[in-house]
């Protein structure tokens, strides 16, 4: 027969709370059991997040065109957030990424990269930068036939991180072949250009 237990707090030996991030390990189940969640369940998370989970994580796009100057490695002001799981993106001013939770994350970013007029687009970059420096980096190159459509360049990759002081931020460039008209393109609902990362493990 089932039985139910109904309480307000959970304790390890030491009489931590289990929500204490300086608990001892607690373990639910064994080894294949089934363990429901109900429908409607919340978590408290800590401060420092929980081992194992996939945060801290965010997600955010450009909300609108960004116009960039030609050939020139400029910062992405990606400015709208879908989600920031523990406040660890900046939105308003220097547009990065801290996450406060050390480990591996999976970092991910796309440009809708943007020249102007016909047969204008000649190269396009994508660059994900760790403290500053490059770690992920790709490009959409045409410079043997340029063209007038908007490319997208995407990237992807997994970066160390400290959990206190590093960070990351988007760059892109776009070489047209008349310069005046590089962008990169923005928008109030769709998501041409976005930036997103999510802890995977320590």
């Amino acid at each position: 027969m089932a039985s139910i237990l109904k309480v307000d707090t959970i304790q390890d030996q030491s009489g931590n709370n289990i929500i204490n991030e300086s608990a001892d390990t607690i373990t639910i189940g064994a080894s294949g059991d089934t363990i429901t969640v109900p429908t409607g369940a919340t978590m408290t998370v800590p401060s420092g997040g929980l081992t194992g989970q996939n945060y801290p994580a965010f997600e955010a796009y450009l909300g609108s065109t960004q116009l960039v100057s030609d050939n020139t490695g400029t910062k992405v002001q990606i400015n709208t957030e879908v989600f920031d799981s523990n406040s660890c993106y900046d939105n308003v001013t220097n547009y990065r990424f801290t996450p406060n939770v050390a480990g591996k994350y999976f970092c991910y970013a796309q440009i809708s990269l943007g020249a102007g007029g016909s047969a204008d687009f000649n190269l396009g970059q994508i660059i994900i930068t760790k403290n500053g420096s490059t770690v992920i980096y790709s490009q959409c190159d045409q410079r043997g036939n340029p063209s007038g459509f908007a490319p997208t360049a995407i990237t992807s990759g997994i970066i160390d991180m400290n959990g206190s002081t590093d960070y990351i931020e988007l760059f892109g460039m776009v070489d047209g072949v008349s310069a005046g008209s590089e962008s990169f393109t923005g928008d109030a609902t769709v998501r041409y250009t976005n930036f997103g990362a999510y802890r995977i493990g320590a």
